[in-house]
């Protein structure tokens, strides 16, 4: 198999893109950085065309290892023909590659190897040739063998049938034409284990689809809910189709062999086939839909680690709870804690307690000059935003809150990360510093928790975890170097998702900086323990000095091109200190022909349009270009919400039917997908993303059930 070729055509890139990628990734290269300094060989691909690129190149080679590994067996087994090989070198997919190895794998002991055992092999090749010319009994007659435990004729037939059933259930043709028949007939039923038990599977308790149209989501409920033994779910396929097809590819017009070969083929597809096919096809679109669901988790995650940082902001986070308290931090622009404490403002009827509580946090508002309150949105979280909203109304200078998605906090708090960073904190503090942190600067304190505690996904718990962990890593990984990290003040676990830069290096960079103070340029990295010339070449562009000695190092531009950069700001008459200083703008037109200047530069004309980038913004966060938080001073209730009422929100989680806003009530509401926009779309995320500020019109309130319903559409 050329994998190459294969890899041009699925992804419908040119020649040169694939062999470049694949090069640079064989030298060790990084996806960031290959995707921002290797745009050149690459033909300007995105890290996410080159993570699933990566991928799928593994996922070929791995096939091709296969494809060799079962060739070998079977020439080893001196079995192996031209017809056999060519099907192998044909297969595409390993479930191919194992039908072809089906008849040569090592098997158990079964009901066809104990007949082989006993001599009957020829009997069943005899009766597979359909050229009986008298009743089977009478060829079967002749292996009756005591000795071997053939006691009578009908031992002998039934031992022959048993290696029939075999040679059929290990045909690679036979259970291809069965797959594909199943996969395109097929419909998966559910049914409630107890019907009198009230569930949130309730649904399905009654329930069937074509299984090539289930929605992924769909199939995920319907596995946690067999799981949890609250549905029986099965799939039934076509067996009267299926079982006629087998009889006109295999059945002669023997009369001899006829009605005995369609028992056995009844019996191989039922006892062997079927249950390993069904089984397969639920794998494939369970997978399937694991695949759709990390992707709509990835993007969430995403976006979530995206959203805009509130930067120098004195921050009083309020993490809500009933009996011990609401946990209270003050934090500063950097993510300094200035003060912590304990309030009780969630029980209305403890009236001292909630007077004094507004007066201790009144004083940490005026003597540490706070700029916004975070609110956790844990239990407590709406009688916390009541009592805020009470609070501000009665302070003398405007001030706002914001509800913080605490999902994960507690995680961080309990950790040995935790506990490092804030020893002298108790759990339940270090959590209210975390939500505080978040909305300060949320990829820097999210990159702290595992990503499927953060809590924008759908079944992440269901999937296999490996494949999830290395999807979202991605992502982190992605985000992380998208924005860039300041060398000096990044923590470890921010440090540690830096193109090239493992979890010890990360340790080694932060001993540094104890050690010898702030970096003062990039070129300082070389002297950090096991941080060689290849790792500095991957992580360099991506670390950021903001007070360094060069003003080149507070930007994208990698340290490979410092020489060409010096060199374009001459020509146009700039130094570096016009860098420092801001004051370098609208370079593109000052300059008539890119590609020529990035010619006589030597660099490539995408490298230069990036370098004019960061030299135009030096230090530039591209999250300062995203709708801020949205920011709130009163609050509503779901007794407040009235059909029809129009009210802006932020979307807070995106799945396969639709996406929760949170409208300030407390309960997110649900836009479903055919209310989310005017035109067809596939799926949320096409109109959508987490994050995005939103308007809604309320369609309906179910308050005993806690449920909104809310559209995106025709809303002036």
């Amino acid at each position: 198999m050329d994998i190459l070729k294969a890899l041009e055509a699925e992804f419908n890139l040119k020649t040169f893109q694939v062999e470049n990628t694949v090069q640079l990734i064989d030298e060790g290269n990084t996806i960031p950085f290959i995707a921002r300094y290797r745009k050149e060989l690459t033909g300007s691909l995105d890290d996410q065309v080159l993570r699933e690129l990566s991928e799928r190149l593994a996922y070929l080679r791995g096939l091709d290892e296969k494809r060799e590994q079962v060739r070998n067996s079977i020439a080893e087994q001196e079995k192996l023909t031209d017809e056999i090989s060519a099907a192998l070198d044909k297969a595409t997919t390993l479930t191919e590659i194992e039908d072809i190895y089906r008849p040569f794998r090592p098997k158990r002991r079964t009901r066809a190897t104990i007949a082989k055992e006993r001599g009957l092999e020829p009997l069943a090749l005899m009766i597979w040739a359909q050229g009986l010319q008298a009743p089977l009994e009478e060829a079967a007659a002749a292996f009756i063998d005591p000795e071997k435990g053939v006691l009578e004729i009908q031992d002998a037939i039934n031992g022959a049938g048993d290696i029939i059933a075999e040679m059929i259930s290990d045909d690679a043709h036979f259970r291809a034409v069965i797959r594909k028949t199943t996969w395109e007939k097929s419909v998966l039923f559910s049914t409630a284990a107890d019907e009198t038990k009230e569930s949130v599977y309730e649904m399905y308790y009654d329930f069937h689809e074509p299984a090539r149209k289930i929605a992924g989501h769909r199939m995920l409920a319907l596995n946690r809910g067999e799981k949890e033994d609250m549905l029986r779910v099965r799939l039934e396929a076509p067996v009267e189709e299926i079982l006629n097809a087998l009889y006109r590819m295999i059945v002669k017009n023997n009369r001899f062999t006829k009605e005995f070969l369609e028992r056995i083929i009844d019996d191989s597809y039922k006892r062997l086939i079927a249950p390993s096919i069904e089984r397969d096809i639920r794998g494939e679109i369970t997978d399937k839909a694991e695949e759709g669901a990390i992707r709509v988790f990835g993007e969430n995650l995403k976006q979530l680690l995206l959203q805009p940082p509130i930067k120098d902001k004195v921050v009083l986070t309020l993490d809500p709870g009933f009996r011990t308290g609401c946990k209270v931090s003050v934090i500063d622009g950097t993510g300094k804690v200035l003060d912590t404490g304990v309030v009780f403002c969630s029980i209305p009827k403890m009236t001292e307690k909630i007077a004094e509580s507004k007066r201790i946090l009144t004083r940490m508002i005026q003597e540490f000059h706070v700029d916004v309150i975070a609110i956790g949105n844990g239990t407590a979280s709406r009688e916390t935003e009541s009592f805020t909203a009470d609070l501000i109304k009665a302070l003398d200078r405007p001030m706002y809150y914001v509800i913080v998605n605490e999902a994960g906090a507690s995680v961080y708090s309990a950790s040995k990360l935790g506990a490092a960073e804030f020893p002298q904190y108790d759990v339940a503090l270090r959590s209210a510093v975390s939500i505080g942190r978040r909305l300060q600067d949320p990829l820097a304190e999210l990159v702290k928790i595992d990503p499927k505690s953060i809590g924008v996904g759908q079944y992440q718990h269901d999937m296999n975890q490996k494949r999830l962990n290395e999807s979202l890593s991605g992502v982190v990984e992605s985000c992380v170097n998208s924005v860039g990290v300041d060398l000096n003040t990044a923590s470890p676990s921010l440090l540690s998702y830096v193109a090239g830069i493992s979890g010890a290096v990360a340790k080694n960079i932060q001993d540094y900086r104890e050690e010898h103070g702030k970096f003062t340029n990039r070129r300082e990295l070389l002297k950090v323990k096991k941080l060689g010339p290849k790792a500095f070449e991957q992580c360099a562009g991506f670390l950021r000095v903001p007070d360094g000695d060069g003003p080149l190092d507070n930007t994208g531009v990698h340290p490979e091109s410092y020489k060409p950069a010096e060199m374009f700001l001459n020509r146009l008459g700039y130094s570096l200190e016009d860098v420092r200083a801001k004051k370098i703008h609208n370079l593109k037109e000052q300059i008539p022909d890119i590609r020529e200047l990035a010619e006589n530069l030597g660099i490539g004309a995408p490298t230069l349009q990036d370098i004019i980038k960061e030299l135009e913004k030096p230090g530039r966060d591209p999250r300062d270009e995203l709708p801020p938080p949205v920011l709130r001073s009163d609050v509503l209730s779901m007794e407040d919400l009235q059909e029809g009422m129009v009210l802006q929100g932020t979307v807070r989680n995106v799945i396969d039917f639709g996406a929760f806003v949170d409208i300030g009530v407390h309960q997110d509401g649900l836009v479903h997908i055919s209310q989310i926009a005017d035109r067809f779309i596939k799926h949320p995320l096409e109109a959508v993303a987490l994050g995005d500020v939103v308007k809604v019109k309320v369609l309906s309130v179910d308050i005993p059930k806690k449920r909104i319903a809310l559209s995106m559409k025709n809303i002036e």
